[in-house]
């Protein structure tokens, strides 16, 4: 006898309960969304905290880079303009000058004509394109008197020196040219960078600007710790300086040969302190003052511009830019380093702050900020590229 129970439909058992084919359907469809997006990045454009500050960051890199350009032209710029003021000054004075003269050796030539010379008029001399053809040609050398000669090799002197001082002149103001425009492609960049960071940042909520907050003071405090830690390892290699020193002095009452030396060292760690505690001290009495690009003092400063003015009040004239900084003294090992040393940062030399002990430093950090104290460890241990005692 034929059954007349039914078929079960297709199904799948899921913890125990039985399910249509169509809840089957959907459950594997979620599971196949689920894993693709798992494997693939999510198709919002909106980027990452993460990736917004490292873009954020990146941006005021180039900045300041962009900025120590400038700053690069921008002072080659003050030195060619005054050396274009110069040689036009000079020209000027020059050619007044050769135009006298050229007034005087007219003044012969109609004296040599009224003599009897074969010579066109006044006139035409003074028109004449190259007076030494126009003697030439006449032959007034031949019948001019010492003094009237000597007038002739002067204007002659005075005409080469004045061609050439226009043709410097000249290439002055070319280069000149060069360096207003390599300027204002530096301007142009710096303000295209800091604008591309600031839209950034507008873009984030309140709760992404405090997230950022706590992220930037996570870093602060890795790099205190690590400041810490650099203070620690050279109040140790102090404390093992001075043991040496001082079981030395105890291994024999005579003074050591190169004494001489020794006491020549010590009076110069002892002058370079002094300066170094006259440029530190400018450099706090500037702390709270705003970072602005291309800023030399008094009421701001970029970071090039602040160690140039504390080194400055010292009375050490340093250059103007980090990339001329860098190799304005002796390089020394960051252990080694002591308050007033110059400690630059990144491969391309674009930052640098004045060292104050402790692994702290006081420097101008970027757009938006304050000269401040902060850990040289601020954008990590290998940000850091050297250290440069000035003076």
């Amino acid at each position: 006898m034929a059954s007349h129970r039914k078929s079960r439909p297709a199904g799948t058992r899921v913890a125990g309960i039985r399910t249509p084919a169509l809840a089957t359907a959907a459950l594997t469809s979620v599971a196949l969304l689920s894993q693709t997006a798992n494997a693939s990045p999510s198709t919002d454009d909106k980027p990452s905290l993460e990736e917004v500050e490292k873009k954020v960051d990146d941006l005021y890199r180039q900045a300041e880079s962009a900025t120590e350009k400038y700053n690069a032209a921008k002072d080659r710029t003050t030195k060619q303009r005054k050396r274009v003021d110069t040689l036009l000054d000079d020209v000027a004075k020059r050619t007044q000058k050769l135009n006298e003269a050229r007034e005087e050796l007219g003044r012969n030539a109609a004296a040599q004509y009224r003599t009897g010379a074969a010579a066109p008029d006044t006139a035409t001399f003074l028109l004449a394109d190259n007076p030494q053809d126009y003697f030439d040609q006449t032959q007034l050398m031949d019948r001019m008197t010492g003094r009237q000669k000597e007038s002739v090799d002067d204007y002659f002197t005075q005409q080469s020196e004045t061609m050439e001082k226009r043709r410097e002149a000249t290439q002055s103001l070319e280069t000149l040219t060069d360096s207003q425009n390599d300027l204002k492609s530096a301007k142009a960049t710096v303000q295209q960078k800091l604008s591309d960071a600031r839209e950034l940042l507008s873009k984030l909520t309140a709760e992404e600007k405090a997230r950022l907050a706590a992220i930037e003071k996570r870093k602060q405090e890795e790099a205190a710790r690590k400041a810490a830690e650099l203070a620690r390892q050279q109040a140790e290699a102090e404390r093992r300086r001075q043991e040496e020193a001082a079981a030395q002095q105890q291994e024999s009452t005579q003074p050591p040969a190169d004494s001489g030396s020794s006491d020549s060292s010590s009076s110069s760690d002892s002058s370079y302190a002094t300066k170094a505690e006259k440029a530190l001290a400018f450099a706090r009495s500037q702390i709270g003052k705003p970072y602005v690009w291309g800023a030399t003092g008094p009421d701001s400063y970029d970071c090039s511009g602040l160690t140039q003015a504390a080194w400055k009040a010292a009375g050490v004239d340093i250059p103007r830019v980090t990339y001329d900084q860098v190799n304005a003294g002796t390089t020394v090992s960051l252990s080694s380093a002591q308050p007033g040393d110059l400690v630059f940062f990144y491969d391309d030399v674009t930052h640098v702050g004045i060292y104050i002990g402790n692994g702290m430093m006081i420097h101008a950090p970027k757009p938006g900020a304050y000269v401040r104290e902060e850990s040289i460890y601020y954008d990590g241990e290998s940000s850091i590229h050297s250290v440069v005692r000035p003076a």
